[in-house]
């Protein structure tokens, strides 16, 4: 055989993922306290938030920007009118070393998502501002999001969703609770969300 007819090797296959509960009667075989309750429960939040991230991903893919370029975008936006930060408190806001802002801003100002402009009031700081780009990018990836997730939770009542995302809340609040480093994320939830 010549080598121009040999086919390329082939990468190994992943084997496919297991069925949420045959995952859990592995658990229940290898560790027989498990709840299958809670570990269905857990495993199945686990792959859902996998399988979101991916498709987040690909809608912000599909509008030309990265999930770190719409944390960006976010944080302008949660800011409110005009729009603007200076680089530490972007930094701050999104966990980010003031390098990796920079690194970040260089990119996003580049391809026109933001601007960095002297501070009228004080020269020596630099202000990281929206551009009509950049919120148009971000209305269109919340848009996107809002038609994906609401085909996820169709088939929830208002009831339902309610007591969801009370329950889910409470979870969380536990996580960052017990896990001193997974703070600072709980503020975007109201106060009575963990009350539900």
């Amino acid at each position: 055989m010549t080598e121009s007819s040999q086919e390329p090797p082939q990468a190994p296959q992943a084997p496919p993922e297991l069925a949420i509960s045959e995952q859990v009667a592995v658990y229940q075989r290898e560790f027989p306290n498990v709840d299958p309750q809670v570990e269905t429960i857990v495993s199945t939040l686990s792959r859902l938030s996998r399988r979101m991230t991916v498709a987040y991903g690909r809608h912000l893919n599909d509008l030309g920007i990265s999930s770190a370029d719409w944390e960006v975008l976010k944080a302008l936006i949660v800011a409110g009118a005009p729009y603007r930060l200076g680089p530490g408190e972007l930094a701050k806001r999104i966990g980010l070393t003031p390098a990796a802002m920079t690194h970040r801003v260089d990119r996003m100002a580049t391809a026109g998502l933001v601007t960095r402009s002297r501070d009228e009031s004080n020269r020596v700081r630099v202000n990281i501002e929206l551009t009509e780009l950049g919120r148009e990018k971000w209305l269109e990836s919340m848009r996107m999001a809002a038609v994906f997730e609401e085909s996820l939770l169709q088939d929830a009542t208002p009831e339902e969703r309610s007591e969801l995302a009370g329950a889910l809340g409470r979870m969380l609040r536990r996580v960052e609770d017990s896990q001193p480093d997974a703070q600072g994320r709980t503020d975007d939830l109201a106060p009575d969300d963990s009350e539900r």
